[in-house]
């Protein structure tokens, strides 16, 4: 485990964070954050501090594999920040996770939480395995064995993880019971995401969809656009862009086209969306052979003219190259870095509002945050009430945006850098640094 890096690098403030590549999308985020620091005037010291991680994790899991043969994997987790709270962030498995990915997703993790006034700080972790190649009993030792080493690490008080890439309530159930059962009690709020009869909470799978669709509607209403008045379009057709494209489509939005692996769909009168989620639940979950629509391809359905583009899909899908093709009036990020760092300049000189993801999709962890709220008092709210409770959260904090942005006359992207890491370095400074 290692702490709080000194102040000695005189280079930190110009070169922070994991050394990724440009088109990055955590590349992007620390460009945004530089920015943020500057407006800020932030000192050297206070932005190295913000900038590295409080701690970093690595792992040895030995599993013995339903073959009888013992195989290592590698696991990670990195708290980026507690000074708001407790840290809060997902548990990825893929076969290319690594710590600087893990890092760059913590400190992703700390603004997102700033930005919606939730009182965590920002974490991240991850196995190194490819779970598609894994059976049952193997992931399940794989992670009590990855969570039996983070004993030290986890705690409802100190850092609670939840699903992220290839995990999900299963995984998040076996996390809970190796902790319950290593502090001799039950202890649903040292992890979010599980499945409601252990703890869950109403509303969290959609919980992310609702929160873009809350500031989009926040957003349409500063341009005076009627919801019933507008055109949407939802690159991906996950639970995030589905849910985006009901919940537009019961707000009266014509949805004129969405996508996900196997191409776009396009109607300019309007999509049926009800009917396009049932034939992808019923066709395993993918719109391949849908007869509706006409078939276009991702990139088209990136430069169709409409009011609202919901990138719910990849990162990087709006880059340098087909910025300046975009004619939505409004990019909502329902996934992570779906805009390019060096694309932003090039939609705000078009007059394109993006609703920056660190915003836009932090539904998730503000349902999470309720989830532990219900946990701890041991008291379940009903889904209407964490819906209503969500919606008030997330229309605040883009108002607080929007505030911000008009203050220095910048984008909603940096204003959301700038007040997120305001509130944190605030926050530090009352606190002080103990020695």
């Amino acid at each position: 485990m290692s702490s709080k890096k000194d102040s000695s690098n005189s280079n930190f403030y110009k070169e922070p964070g994991p050394k990724l590549s440009a088109e990055s999308p955590f590349e992007s985020m620390m460009e945004r954050f530089r920015f943020a620091a500057d407006i800020l005037k932030l000192d050297e010291g206070m932005f190295q501090y913000l900038a590295s991680p409080v701690k970093q994790v690595i792992v040895s899991i030995p599993v013995v594999m339903d073959n009888g043969e013992i195989k290592v994997f590698e696991g990670y987790r990195v708290i980026h920040d507690n000074v708001l709270g407790p840290s809060k962030g997902g548990i990825r498995y893929a076969p290319d996770v690594n710590l600087d990915e893990v890092k760059a997703l913590a400190s992703w993790m700390t603004w997102k939480c700033a930005v919606v006034n939730v009182p965590f700080g920002g974490a991240k972790g991850g196995v190194r395995c490819n779970p598609k190649d894994l059976s049952k009993t193997e992931l399940e030792r794989l992670t009590r064995r990855y969570t039996a080493a983070l004993l030290e690490v986890f705690g409802p008080d100190k850092d609670i993880p939840a699903p992220d890439m290839n995990t999900n309530e299963q995984v998040m159930a076996w996390i809970m019971d190796t902790y319950s059962m290593n502090a001799q009690r039950t202890e649903t709020a040292v992890v979010t995401g599980k499945p409601i009869i252990l703890g869950g909470s109403q509303g969290r799978k959609e919980a992310t969809g609702r929160g873009v669709v809350t500031v989009t509607l926040a957003a349409l209403n500063k341009m005076g656009i009627m919801p019933n008045k507008t055109k949407v379009a939802v690159q991906g057709f996950g639970n995030v862009g589905s849910v985006s494209a009901q919940l537009m489509y019961e707000q009266g939005a014509k949805i004129i086209a969405v996508s996900d692996i196997s191409g776009g769909y396009y109607r300019e009168e309007g999509l049926d969306i009800p009917k396009m989620i049932e034939y992808s639940q019923n066709n395993g979950y993918s719109l391949e052979g849908y007869e509706n629509a006409q078939k276009i391809s991702n990139d088209e359905l990136l430069e169709l003219e409409c009011d609202v583009l919901i990138p719910a899909a990849k990162e990087d899908q709006i880059n340098r190259e087909n910025a300046h093709k975009i004619r939505a009036k409004i990019i909502s990020e329902g996934a992570n870095g779906p805009v390019t760092a060096n694309a932003d300049a090039i939609l705000e000189q078009n007059g394109v509002m993006v609703i920056p993801d660190i915003l836009a999709n932090a539904g998730g962890v503000t349902v999470s945050y309720f989830e532990w709220v219900q946990d701890r008092q041991g008291y379940f709210w009903t889904e209407e009430r964490v819906n209503r409770r969500l919606n008030r959260m997330m229309r605040n904090a883009f108002d607080n945006l929007y505030g911000v942005s008009e203050e220095y006359n910048i984008t909603l992207r940096q204003a959301a850098y700038v007040y997120a890491i305001n509130r944190v370095a605030t926050t530090l400074k009352l606190r002080g640094i103990y020695a």
